[in-house]
């Protein structure tokens, strides 16, 4: 879909993910316990099993499977796989725990340009993977003209004449540009 970038949609926020389990009552306790969500009212009008939780700012629907036997297994834990990440205080913190659990985890070192982010990537009950890391710790940085519309996204060199905006990611809260900032930075993509 190429053309005109921006928001088309007018999204405001990520409000949920919805994901499908086994056991309802293994995933409530994994979302609870071990990555802090808690229980909040779902509507009464959904005539199946489920269960609504919410941290973090993110919403997470839990969905009995009919068939339990024809979801997907487990896999390997693997970084590159669909997940869902959130950011940590303590990297270290979260390992010991994750240890203490017994819950299996890899542990993944990346280096951009000097910064250096950790990730432990872990399944949930049914398989569906989890990230923690310390990502804000690197910059996003919008890319811009020919950059932003290219099908391969390539880590490759900028030239110093190519203008970015780099946006500092905080956890709490987000830090939200004015509208006029955003509307120069798409004047500026139109025009590159």
């Amino acid at each position: 879909m190429k053309g005109k970038t921006g928001n088309p949609l007018a999204l405001t926020s990520l409000n949920h993910i919805s994901l499908v389990c086994t056991s309802l009552e293994e995933s409530i306790d994994f979302y609870k316990n071990v990555l802090g969500f808690v229980p909040v009212r779902r509507p009464r009008s959904f005539h199946f099993n489920g269960a609504w939780l919410f941290g973090h700012g993110i919403g997470i629907h839990l969905l009995q499977w009919e068939d339990p036997e024809k979801l997907p297994k487990k896999t390997e834990i693997n970084p590159k796989g669909n997940h869902i990440s959130f950011q940590c205080e303590s990297i270290d913190a979260v390992e010991k725990k994750l240890t203490e659990m017994g819950i299996k985890y890899v542990r993944n070192l990346v280096e951009v340009e000097g910064i250096y982010v950790d990730q432990l990537f872990f399944h949930d009950p049914d398989g569906f993977m989890v990230e923690i890391c310390n990502c804000d710790k690197l910059p996003v940085i919008p890319l811009v003209g020919e950059m932003a519309s290219s099908s391969s996204l390539v880590a490759s060199p900028l030239s110093s004449s190519l203008l970015f905006f780099i946006f500092v990611v905080s956890t709490t809260p987000l830090m939200k540009l004015p509208r006029e900032e955003i509307d120069s930075i798409q004047d500026f993509e139109s025009g590159y």
